[in-house]
């Protein structure tokens, strides 16, 4: 398979446009190069980034020689387990769970290894597209966005793009109307007259869009020239493709610890799981930092989606989650394309990381509740399978939160040392495959972080389903406050 790369290089540029005299960040540029990514990787490299990646090698070797040492202690715990009126059912229970997961790996495997991405279609063919972008607090931000868009290898007669400002406090608006005299008619600029949340801004932008295929872009993003054509060629080719997901790069994994992890972890999600489930017509999520949508797709479901409620409270999150669940529901295909990159920026530090997360959980859960209401009828006329087989896989992670922390606990106060040793020992292994598939299509030095993250979620974060699933019904953006 060629390898296919993405970096990012930031450039200053003086413009006589702009009212000020300062110097500013005008756009990004991706190579295919993947030298350039390595020498990248190199200079970028950190000691305290060394001393993880050694530290993260020593946790899971120590780990794997404590499991060989102990190995007595072990099997004896295993047995007690399952001497124990209740282990034996969680053992039975635990080797289902582990069959049907080997078993769906090994299906997404297959389909992975079939996905292929659309081709770009020609200009004639290309439909017209409305871009929008809302933006929140995002200062300097919005302007490399809009700047990467209007830069876009697209027929500039078929491309609108709108900027909606949702109430931001800071300098948000003044970039865009710096990118509107730079842009011209290219770009039009709207301003809410109060935060309403993202929703409400990307509802202004669909009442006010033209085209046949709406697009929607974070304002903390940047596209590859080619982008825009590659997600909505899916469309042409496609007459039942109701929605494409672009594919999620993390654009600041340079700066931090953190930000490398989740681009690892970022490939993983969006190149191997997204293109399974694009295979299977049945992509659940389409990411807000880039995503497709087809004209009467949205509007069909445009009045239930943003007067969406949970348990009694308006649902103002996991609003890209919600519109691809109500496509679907119109047995709709919704499909991935990995050609269609964009670069977003992630949280370089925990508390900005779990509340993601948090937030990521909470729609998750909200949204398989409103799955299930459709996904088990004959609500498309292809195969419904693949559809109710990710559902299913989706909904026992949930299912199963409070079983397995509740074991995890247990195996702690009984055996620290053995939960500890077996859990490392299992990252060593499990993770292993993103470690190959990471390095097999972009850099090897990086794939090693892959460990890092494991560890990192397993022992950090393995609260945030839990605690997502006992809070579903919050409201909040969580992590949209000023720096």
């Amino acid at each position: 398979m060629k390898s296919e790369t993405i970096i990012s290089e930031s450039f200053y540029t003086s413009d006589k446009n702009l009212n000020t005299k300062e110097q500013i960040l005008k756009k990004s540029i991706f190579s295919s190069n993947t030298k350039s990514l390595k020498k990248s990787t190199e200079k970028t490299s950190s000691p305290l980034g060394s001393i993880v990646l050694a530290g993260t090698f020593l946790l899971m070797l120590g780990g794997a020689f404590v499991v060989y040492t102990l190995q007595s202690d072990f099997d004896q715990f295993q047995l007690d387990r399952i001497n124990s009126s209740w282990g034996f059912p969680f053992l039975i229970l635990a080797a289902a769970l582990f069959f049907f997961q080997t078993g769906s790996f090994l299906y997404n495997l297959y389909l992975y290894f079939k996905y292929k991405p659309i081709e770009s279609v020609s200009d004639d063919l290309l439909p017209t597209c409305t871009v929008i972008v809302p933006a929140y607090n995002e200062g300097k931000l919005v302007w490399e966005t809009l700047l990467s868009l209007a830069d876009s290898d697209f027929p500039e007669q078929k491309l609108q793009i709108l900027a909606i400002d949702d109430g931001s406090k800071d300098d948000t608006w003044y970039w865009m109307q710096q990118a509107k005299i730079k842009l011209g008619n290219r770009l039009s600029i709207y301003q809410q007259p109060e935060n309403k949340g993202k929703r409400h801004a990307l509802h202004r932008g669909f009442e006010l869009g033209t085209g046949e295929i709406f697009v929607t872009v974070d304002s903390d993003s940047i596209v590859k020239k080619d982008t825009l054509r590659n997600l909505v060629s899916p469309f042409v080719v496609d007459q039942k493709c109701g929605a494409v997901a672009g594919n999620v790069h993390v654009l600041n994994n340079k700066k931090a610890l953190l930000p490398k992890m989740l681009n690892v972890s970022f490939v993983m999600s969006f190149e191997f799981m997204r293109s399974a489930e694009s295979m299977l017509g049945s992509v659940l999520c389409t990411p807000g930092a880039a995503a497709a949508y087809r004209r009467d797709a949205v509007f069909e479901c445009l009045p239930e989606w943003i007067n969406q409620t949970f348990m009694g409270q308006p649902s103002d999150i996991g609003e890209d989650r919600a519109m691809t669940n109500m496509i679907l529901k119109q047995g709709l295909h919704v499909l991935f394309q990995r050609n269609a990159y964009v670069l977003t920026n992630v949280p370089e530090e925990y508390k900005g990381l779990y509340k993601m997360f948090i937030r990521w959980g909470r729609s998750n859960v909200r949204e398989n509740i409103m799955m299930a209401q459709y996904v088990f009828k004959d609500f498309r006329n292809e195969s419904k399978f693949g559809a109710r087989l990710l559902f299913i896989n989706q909904s026992l992670k949930i299912i199963m939160a409070y079983p397995f922390l509740l074991f995890m606990l247990f195996f702690i106060a009984v055996h620290p040392v053995l939960f500890f040793s077996s859990t490392l020992l299992s990252i060593l292994i499990v993770s292993t495959f993103s470690v190959l598939f990471y390095a097999k299509r972009y850099s090897f030095a990086d794939a090693f972080w892959a460990y890092s993250y494991s560890i990192f979620y397993t022992f950090s974060l393995f609260w945030i389903t839990p605690y997502a699933i006992a809070t579903a019904n919050k409201k909040g953006w969580l992590t949209r406050g000023l720096s």
